[in-house]
């Protein structure tokens, strides 16, 4: 359990919100367009972190150096955009995290790499907006993450000081930007998690393999 804690963030993709079918569906549908047979699910959930490069690297096999890229991309951020809370929910258990710590006083908000243009609706949709203390986008500081910038203007937003503050993510890069803003950081296992060096690896303060662990862990005693 942790203590002297005022403000916990969470990533988007992977922690907050299962978003990845929503991605997924909008690649597929590019696929299919392109008259290829639809990419397994488990193929596509592991990289749905990292939007368009993820999902059109594993679903195409075409990563941002490639000329067919662009158009590709513009496409897949065109369907997700048009469907982009079908299927999208909270994780099982997130629903009681946040109300568990908006019952103890302690202020919450999001980090994501995910631009403005798909998270504010996406934040909107699913019901978020007017709880959380600071919504930042890839695309709101001149910095994404690993760069702790995002992570510091959210504690700005919310009136906190980032020591006091907590990170959740899914991806390696969650971590180092928690580190690298001076929060308490938190590997959320039970998420997307790439495919690269496994979570265990990353050097979290915690790891949780389930949103419901979070609670002893954040609770003030």
């Amino acid at each position: 359990m942790m203590t002297g804690i005022d403000a916990v963030f969470f990533d988007l993709d992977g922690t907050l919100a299962d978003t990845a079918p929503d991605l997924a569906a909008a690649a597929n549908r590019l696929v299919v367009e392109h008259g290829r047979p639809p990419v397994a699910y488990e193929k596509l959930r592991p990289v749905a972190s990292h939007g368009a490069r993820g999902l059109l690297g594993a679903a195409f096999g075409k990563q941002p150096d490639d000329p067919d890229f662009p158009a590709l991309r513009d496409l897949f951020l065109d369907y997700y955009e048009a469907d982009i809370a079908v299927h999208t929910r909270l994780f099982d258990g997130m629903s009681q995290v946040l109300e568990s710590l908006e019952a103890t006083g302690i202020r919450w908000g999001i980090v994501t790499n995910k631009i403005a243009r798909f998270t504010v609706p996406l934040v909107a949709a699913i019901g978020l907006t007017p709880r959380a203390s600071a919504v930042v986008s890839g695309d709101t500081t001149p910095h994404a993450k690993p760069h702790p910038a995002p992570l510091l203007h959210a504690a700005e937003l919310s009136g906190v000081a980032p020591q006091r503050c907590v990170y959740v993510g899914d991806d390696l890069r969650d971590i180092q930007a928690g580190k690298a803003a001076g929060m308490v950081t938190i590997t959320a296992a039970y998420g997307y998690c790439g495919e690269g060096e496994p979570p265990e690896t990353w050097g979290a303060d915690y790891l949780v393999r389930h949103p419901a662990e979070l609670i002893p862990l954040l609770m003030p005693a």
